[in-house]
């Protein structure tokens, strides 16, 4: 798709190419997650960044077209996919408070009865594609579809080299999911759900994919078709959980730096909604101690104070 120059664009363009440049002087990029064999030789000096209209204009800057392993960013929309099918009930196994720990922390669960505090911890993430898988048997493929028809890329793919890497050195996500079904809050067999959610972090997308497929959330729970995959309400709750909890234990820093909702993934990714008006992905690998892109972060604080753009 060829950048598209519509009054919105000339008003952005210049804004992302400033970021670009700023970030491209910028000292200090973090590390990439070493913990994923597969994520560790990425290049932390690595950046791109897109924001797509809500009629599906996109345009970027640096490596915008790149695909990146999408990690937990693929949490917001597996999170939607259920909400759309099983409504307030999802609420009930997991919470919307933000955690105040890891994202792959064990402390909180057994005080609380194996109740994640929100969906994007790993903890939580396990639990909606645990009750997505239930009510399609194939909650990563689900996933992928969606983001195919939402992209506009049917190209989209796992990447089965970082499945492989996930699964084998996810020890910590066995150890979450077998004590939240020793409550009762897994419904599948623990190793049929660690390999649904090692393929739906694996997806491979660029930065171009990620802001159109996350363009329902802007639209208020239109899809790129037209239809509804949520309510105005429940895409409301979504951006909301994004800004309280979408980077980890950092999203207190984040809402004060950038002010929108966002989602973080440990493969240097990070996605942005503006409702009513646009979305963002902006990706680079190196990450800070919490595990957001260091690149990422400060690119979207730079939109927001150059545009003026923010929930607040």
């Amino acid at each position: 798709m060829a950048i598209m120059t519509t009054t919105s664009s000339l008003t952005f363009l210049p804004v992302l190419e400033r970021i670009a440049e700023e970030i491209s002087r910028t000292p200090g990029r973090g590390r990439p997650a070493d913990y994923i064999p597969a994520l560790a030789a990425c290049d932390p000096r690595s950046f791109g960044m897109a924001v797509a209209e809500l009629d599906g204009t996109v345009y970027g800057v640096g490596e915008w077209r790149q695909p990146f392993s999408t990690q937990s960013i693929t949490k917001v929309f597996t999170l939607a996919l259920d909400l759309a099918r099983e409504g307030d009930e999802l609420w009930e196994h997991v919470g919307r408070e933000p955690s105040g720990n890891p994202f792959n922390s064990l402390v909180q669960l057994e005080y609380e009865n194996g109740i994640p505090r929100n969906p994007f911890i790993n903890a939580g993430a396990l639990v909606v594609t645990d009750r997505l898988q239930t009510r399609t048997e194939d909650a990563a493929g689900e996933l992928l579809s969606f983001l195919r028809a939402e992209s506009g890329n049917p190209a989209l793919d796992f990447d089965l080299e970082v499945a492989a890497s996930e699964t084998a050195h996810g020890d910590r996500n066995a150890a979450l999911a077998h004590f939240m079904a020793s409550y009762g809050n897994i419904d599948n067999d623990v190793p049929v759900l660690l390999d649904q959610y090692s393929r739906q972090c694996s997806i491979a997308a660029s930065c171009a994919d990620l802001a159109l497929a996350t363009g329902f959330l802007a639209r208020h729970g239109i899809r790129a078709d037209g239809s509804r995959l949520l309510s105005r309400s429940q895409a409301k709750q979504i951006n909301a959980i994004m800004l309280t909890c979408g980077t980890y234990d950092a999203a207190g820093d984040f809402a004060y730096r950038v002010g929108l909702p966002g989602k973080s993934g440990v493969g240097g990714g990070i996605i942005a909604v503006v409702p009513g008006r646009c979305t963002l992905c902006v990706w680079s690998p190196g990450l800070d101690e919490r595990g957001n892109s260091v690149a990422g972060v400060a690119a979207l604080d730079r939109f927001t104070t150059l545009t003026g753009l923010s929930v607040f």
